[in-house]
C-alpha cells in the first residue's frame, strides 16, 4: 500500500525567509570621557595658574621674528645638521670598525664608544672649550699653526662636542641595524663574488635601514635640543639669544617660553619628516604602509560622518 504524499502543500511561490538583518550597537566607551574630562581639567588648572602669573605675555609675540631669534633659530639648525652628519658618517664607520674581525679597529672602535659615551656631553664642550690652558698652540705642521684660541672658536667647540660624542650613540644604533641582517644574505653576496665594501653598501645597509632610522630620527630631534648646552661655551644659538634678549628688555622668563616654543616647532617639522623617512623605508617590510596623517585624519571624518548617518 503506497502513500501520496502531497509535495505541493503551502504557497509554491513564498520565497524563503533570509536572516534578519543585524543591527550593530557602538561599544559606549565612558572610560575616554572621563580621561577627557579630567585631562581638560588638569590644563585648565594649568592655564590659570599662569594667568595670574606676572607675565607680559605680549612679549612673547612681539620677539618671535626678530631678528636675533631668527639668526639664533639657524644657527642652531646649522649645528644641528653638521654635528648629526659627523655623527651618523662617524657612528658607520665605528659600527663597522666593531664588527671587523681584526682585534685592533675592533678595540679602538669600542675604546671610543666607552669614553664618550660615559662622559657628559656638557663635561664635553667645557673641556674643548678650555683646552687653550693646556696648550697655548696648535701646531700642524707646514698646513697649520695658529694659538689655540683662535682656532678652537664657539662654533668649532659645540661642532666637535656635538658631533663626536653623538658618533658614539649613532655608532650603536648602527651596529644594531647591521646585526638585524640576517647574515645568510652576506654570505650569499660573497658567494657571488662580491666583496665586502660592496655587500655592506648594496645588500647589507638598504635593509639595516629599516632599524637605523627610527631611532636616528629621535637622535636627531634630541641633537635639536641638546644645542642648548652650546650656550656655555659662548655660541649664540637659540637659547643664548633668548637669555640675551630676556636681560636686555626685561622679560627673561617670556624669552624662555619664546625659546620653548621655538623648540616645539621645530622637533614637531622633525617629527614629521621622520615619520615619512619612516614610511619609505617600510616598503617591503610590511604589506600595507601606515597611513599618512592626512589619510588619518580623512579616515576619521569619513567614520564620524558614518556614525551620524547611521544615528540619524
Amino acid at each position: 500500500m503506497t502513500v501520496d504524499i502531497d509535495k505541493t502543500d503551502g504557497p509554491a511561490d513564498t520565497p524563503p525567509a533570509g536572516p534578519e538583518a543585524i543591527k550593530a550597537i557602538p561599544v559606549r566607551h565612558y572610560g575616554r570621557y572621563v580621561t577627557a574630562v579630567i585631562a581638560l581639567a588638569l590644563l585648565g588648572g594649568v592655564v590659570y595658574a599662569f594667568s595670574q602669573g606676572k607675565i607680559n605675555w605680549g612679549a612673547i609675540p612681539d620677539y618671535f621674528f626678530d631678528d636675533r631669534v631668527l639668526e639664533g633659530v639657524g644657527k642652531t639648525l646649522l649645528i644641528t645638521v653638521l654635528s648629526m652628519v659627523i655623527g651618523i658618517v662617524g657612528g658607520i664607520t665605528l659600527a663597522v670598525m666593531r664588527l671587523s674581525r681584526n682585534p685592533v679597529t675592533s678595540t679602538l672602535a669600542w675604546f671610543y664608544i666607552w669614553f664618550f659615551r660615559g662622559t657628559p656631553v656638557l663635561v664635553q664642550l667645557v673641556v674643548w672649550f678650555n683646552l687653550g690652558l693646556v696648550f697655548e698652540y696648535i701646531n700642524l705642521g707646514p698646513f697649520y699653526k695658529d694659538e689655540w684660541s683662535d682656532f678652537m672658536t664657539p662654533f668649532l667647540t659645540a661642532l666637535l662636542g656635538l658631533g663626536l660624542n653623538e658618533a658614539a650613540y649613532m655608532a650603536e644604533i648602527c651596529r644594531a641595524g647591521l646585526l638585524a641582517v640576517d647574515e645568510g644574505q652576506t654570505e650569499a653576496a660573497h658567494a657571488l663574488g662580491m666583496s665586502h665594501a660592496k655587500t655592506l653598501r648594496r645588500i647589507v645597509i638598504p635593509q639595516a635601514m629599516r632599524v637605523i632610522v627610527p631611532p636616528t630620527g629621535n637622535e636627531v630631534i634630541n641633537m635639536l635640543k641638546t644645542t642648548s648646552l652650546v650656550s656655555v661655551v659662548q655660541y649664540s644659538e637659540l637659547f643664548r639669544v633668548a637669555q640675551d634678549i630676556g636681560q636686555t628688555s626685561g622679560a627673561p622668563a617670556e624669552m624662555l617660553f619664546l625659546a620653548a616654543a621655538w623648540y616645539l616647532l621645530l622637533t614637531s617639522i622633525f617629527s614629521v619628516g621622520q615619520y615619512y623617512l619612516e614610511r619609505y623605508y617600510a616598503r617591503g617590510a610590511t604589506r600595507q604602509l601606515p597611513p599618512t596623517p592626512w589619510q588619518k585624519v580623512k579616515a576619521n571624518l569619513l567614520s564620524f560622518s558614518n556614525r551620524q548617518g547611521v544615528s540619524a
